[in-house]
Protein backbone atom coordinates (compact mmCIF):
# COMPACT_ATOMS: atom_id res chain seq x y z
CA UNK A 1 0.00 0.00 0.00
CA UNK A 2 1.96 2.96 -1.29
CA UNK A 3 1.15 6.61 -0.77
CA UNK A 4 3.62 8.71 -2.74
CA UNK A 5 4.37 12.42 -3.14
CA UNK A 6 2.54 12.15 -6.46
CA UNK A 7 -0.59 10.95 -4.68
CA UNK A 8 -0.26 13.75 -2.14
CA UNK A 9 0.01 16.31 -4.92
CA UNK A 10 -3.13 14.91 -6.54
CA UNK A 11 -4.97 15.16 -3.22
CA UNK A 12 -3.96 18.80 -2.87
CA UNK A 13 -5.40 19.52 -6.32
CA UNK A 14 -8.61 17.67 -5.39
CA UNK A 15 -8.87 19.76 -2.22
CA UNK A 16 -8.53 22.94 -4.31
CA UNK A 17 -11.32 21.70 -6.60
CA UNK A 18 -13.63 21.07 -3.63
CA UNK A 19 -12.93 24.53 -2.22
CA UNK A 20 -13.85 26.07 -5.57
CA UNK A 21 -17.11 24.09 -5.42
CA UNK A 22 -17.93 25.63 -2.05
CA UNK A 23 -16.50 23.34 0.63
CA UNK A 24 -15.28 25.79 3.27
CA UNK A 25 -14.69 23.76 6.46
CA UNK A 26 -10.91 23.76 6.83
CA UNK A 27 -10.93 20.48 8.77
CA UNK A 28 -12.81 18.75 5.96
CA UNK A 29 -10.36 20.10 3.38
CA UNK A 30 -7.40 18.96 5.49
CA UNK A 31 -8.93 15.48 5.76
CA UNK A 32 -9.28 15.31 1.96
CA UNK A 33 -5.59 16.21 1.71
CA UNK A 34 -4.61 13.49 4.17
CA UNK A 35 -6.73 10.42 3.34
CA UNK A 36 -5.19 8.20 0.59
CA UNK A 37 -8.38 7.72 -1.46
CA UNK A 38 -6.58 5.59 -4.06
CA UNK A 39 -6.10 2.86 -1.45
CA UNK A 40 -9.88 2.58 -0.97
CA UNK A 41 -10.35 1.67 -4.65
CA UNK A 42 -9.38 -1.09 -7.04
CA UNK A 43 -5.81 -0.48 -8.23
CA UNK A 44 -7.04 -0.29 -11.84
CA UNK A 45 -8.74 3.02 -10.91
CA UNK A 46 -5.67 4.48 -9.21
CA UNK A 47 -5.01 7.09 -11.89
CA UNK A 48 -8.59 8.33 -11.48
CA UNK A 49 -8.72 8.22 -7.67
CA UNK A 50 -8.37 11.97 -7.18
CA UNK A 51 -10.89 13.05 -9.78
CA UNK A 52 -14.10 14.41 -8.30
CA UNK A 53 -16.08 11.36 -9.41
CA UNK A 54 -17.72 8.27 -7.92
CA UNK A 55 -16.25 4.89 -8.86
CA UNK A 56 -17.36 1.25 -8.57
CA UNK A 57 -16.23 -0.88 -5.65
CA UNK A 58 -17.19 -4.42 -4.59
CA UNK A 59 -20.77 -5.74 -4.28
CA UNK A 60 -22.13 -3.41 -7.01
CA UNK A 61 -21.59 -0.40 -4.73
CA UNK A 62 -19.63 2.81 -5.27
CA UNK A 63 -17.13 5.03 -3.50
CA UNK A 64 -18.91 8.37 -3.45
CA UNK A 65 -17.75 11.45 -5.30
CA UNK A 66 -15.32 13.39 -3.05
CA UNK A 67 -17.51 16.49 -3.22
CA UNK A 68 -20.48 14.48 -1.93
CA UNK A 69 -18.43 13.05 0.95
CA UNK A 70 -17.12 16.50 1.87
CA UNK A 71 -20.56 18.10 1.53
CA UNK A 72 -22.29 15.57 3.77
CA UNK A 73 -19.49 15.78 6.33
CA UNK A 74 -19.63 19.57 6.38
CA UNK A 75 -23.39 19.51 7.02
CA UNK A 76 -22.85 17.44 10.18
CA UNK A 77 -20.69 20.20 11.76
CA UNK A 78 -18.74 17.58 13.72
CA UNK A 79 -17.09 18.55 16.98
CA UNK A 80 -14.13 16.50 18.25
CA UNK A 81 -15.40 13.56 20.27
CA UNK A 82 -18.89 13.70 18.72
CA UNK A 83 -20.69 10.36 18.58
CA UNK A 84 -21.55 9.68 14.94
CA UNK A 85 -23.51 6.81 13.37
CA UNK A 86 -22.71 6.05 9.74
CA UNK A 87 -25.24 4.06 7.70
CA UNK A 88 -23.38 2.38 4.83
CA UNK A 89 -19.68 1.81 5.56
CA UNK A 90 -18.95 0.96 1.92
CA UNK A 91 -15.27 1.38 1.07
CA UNK A 92 -14.62 3.09 4.40
CA UNK A 93 -13.59 6.42 2.84
CA UNK A 94 -16.42 8.35 4.48
CA UNK A 95 -15.64 6.54 7.75
CA UNK A 96 -12.03 7.73 7.51
CA UNK A 97 -13.24 11.28 6.92
CA UNK A 98 -15.35 11.19 10.08
CA UNK A 99 -12.46 9.76 12.09
CA UNK A 100 -10.08 12.43 10.78
CA UNK A 101 -12.45 15.04 12.21
CA UNK A 102 -12.16 13.41 15.64
CA UNK A 103 -15.55 11.69 15.75
CA UNK A 104 -16.31 8.51 17.67
CA UNK A 105 -17.71 6.49 14.77
CA UNK A 106 -20.20 3.62 14.78
CA UNK A 107 -20.74 2.28 11.27
CA UNK A 108 -23.17 -0.23 9.76
CA UNK A 109 -22.78 -2.11 6.46
CA UNK A 110 -25.44 -4.30 4.84
CA UNK A 111 -23.22 -6.02 2.22
CA UNK A 112 -21.29 -8.91 3.80
CA UNK A 113 -18.50 -8.77 1.19
CA UNK A 114 -17.87 -5.08 1.85
CA UNK A 115 -18.20 -5.46 5.62
CA UNK A 116 -15.50 -8.14 5.74
CA UNK A 117 -13.16 -6.26 3.42
CA UNK A 118 -13.47 -2.85 5.08
CA UNK A 119 -13.37 -4.31 8.60
CA UNK A 120 -9.88 -5.63 7.82
CA UNK A 121 -8.73 -2.70 5.69
CA UNK A 122 -9.47 0.38 7.84
CA UNK A 123 -7.27 -0.64 10.81
CA UNK A 124 -4.34 -1.19 8.41
CA UNK A 125 -4.49 2.54 7.67
CA UNK A 126 -4.81 3.40 11.34
CA UNK A 127 -8.56 4.13 11.22
CA UNK A 128 -10.42 2.52 14.10
CA UNK A 129 -14.17 3.07 14.47
CA UNK A 130 -15.71 2.39 17.88
CA UNK A 131 -17.78 -0.35 16.27
CA UNK A 132 -18.30 -1.82 12.80
CA UNK A 133 -21.58 -3.69 12.46
CA UNK A 134 -22.92 -6.02 9.79
CA UNK A 135 -26.63 -5.23 9.80
CA UNK A 136 -29.66 -3.29 8.63
CA UNK A 137 -29.03 0.45 8.49
CA UNK A 138 -32.76 1.21 8.51
CA UNK A 139 -32.82 0.11 12.16
CA UNK A 140 -29.89 2.27 13.21
CA UNK A 141 -28.08 1.25 16.39
CA UNK A 142 -30.41 1.69 19.35
CA UNK A 143 -27.96 0.07 21.79
CA UNK A 144 -25.51 2.97 21.32
CA UNK A 145 -28.03 5.82 20.92
CA UNK A 146 -28.41 8.73 21.19
CA UNK A 147 -26.01 10.13 18.58
CA UNK A 148 -24.72 13.65 17.95
CA UNK A 149 -24.97 12.97 14.24
CA UNK A 150 -26.15 10.32 11.78
CA UNK A 151 -24.97 10.17 8.17
CA UNK A 152 -26.57 7.97 5.52
CA UNK A 153 -24.36 7.23 2.51
CA UNK A 154 -26.96 5.58 0.27
CA UNK A 155 -30.24 6.76 -1.25
CA UNK A 156 -33.19 6.16 1.06
CA UNK A 157 -36.72 6.11 -0.42
CA UNK A 158 -37.98 7.43 2.92
CA UNK A 159 -36.52 8.63 6.22
CA UNK A 160 -36.29 5.68 8.64
CA UNK A 161 -38.05 6.54 11.92
CA UNK A 162 -35.45 4.72 14.08
CA UNK A 163 -32.75 7.09 12.81
CA UNK A 164 -34.79 10.14 13.80
CA UNK A 165 -35.45 8.60 17.21
CA UNK A 166 -31.76 7.89 17.82
CA UNK A 167 -30.64 11.53 17.47
CA UNK A 168 -29.79 13.62 20.51
CA UNK A 169 -31.60 16.91 20.93
CA UNK A 170 -29.36 19.23 18.90
CA UNK A 171 -28.18 16.31 16.77
CA UNK A 172 -28.17 16.23 12.97
CA UNK A 173 -29.24 13.59 10.47
CA UNK A 174 -27.84 13.94 6.93
CA UNK A 175 -29.65 11.68 4.47
CA UNK A 176 -30.21 11.59 0.68
CA UNK A 177 -33.94 10.94 0.21
CA UNK A 178 -35.53 9.68 -3.01
CA UNK A 179 -35.63 6.81 -5.48
CA UNK A 180 -33.90 7.48 -8.83
CA UNK A 181 -32.55 10.87 -7.73
CA UNK A 182 -32.16 11.94 -4.12
CA UNK A 183 -32.54 15.26 -2.35
CA UNK A 184 -29.80 15.82 0.21
CA UNK A 185 -31.72 16.46 3.40
CA UNK A 186 -30.64 17.66 6.84
CA UNK A 187 -32.77 17.18 9.93
CA UNK A 188 -31.82 18.93 13.19
CA UNK A 189 -33.53 17.74 16.35
CA UNK A 190 -34.74 20.82 18.23
CA UNK A 191 -36.63 19.00 21.00
CA UNK A 192 -37.81 15.43 21.75
CA UNK A 193 -40.69 15.89 19.27
CA UNK A 194 -39.56 18.74 16.99
CA UNK A 195 -37.22 18.62 13.98
CA UNK A 196 -36.11 21.28 11.52
CA UNK A 197 -35.68 20.15 7.91
CA UNK A 198 -33.39 21.63 5.24
CA UNK A 199 -32.91 20.51 1.63
CA UNK A 200 -29.74 20.95 -0.47
CA UNK A 201 -30.50 19.88 -4.02
CA UNK A 202 -30.16 16.71 -6.08
CA UNK A 203 -27.57 13.95 -5.67
CA UNK A 204 -27.32 10.37 -6.93
CA UNK A 205 -26.57 7.41 -4.67
CA UNK A 206 -26.84 3.64 -4.81
CA UNK A 207 -29.99 2.50 -2.93
CA UNK A 208 -30.04 1.92 0.82
CA UNK A 209 -30.88 -1.76 1.23
CA UNK A 210 -33.33 -2.97 3.85
CA UNK A 211 -33.41 -6.36 5.54
CA UNK A 212 -36.82 -7.79 4.62
CA UNK A 213 -36.48 -10.83 6.88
Amino acid sequence: MKDTYRHQGMRNKLAETLQKKGISDRRVINAVKKIPRHLFMDSSFEDHAYQDKAFPIAASQTISQPYTVAFQTELLEIKRGAKILEIGTGSGYQTAMLLELGAAVYTIERQKELFKKTNLFLPKLGYKPKRMIFGDGYKGLAAEAPFDGIIVTAGAPFVPKPLMAQLKVGGKLVIPVGDEVQIMTLFTRKSPKEFEKYEFGEFRFVPLLEDKN
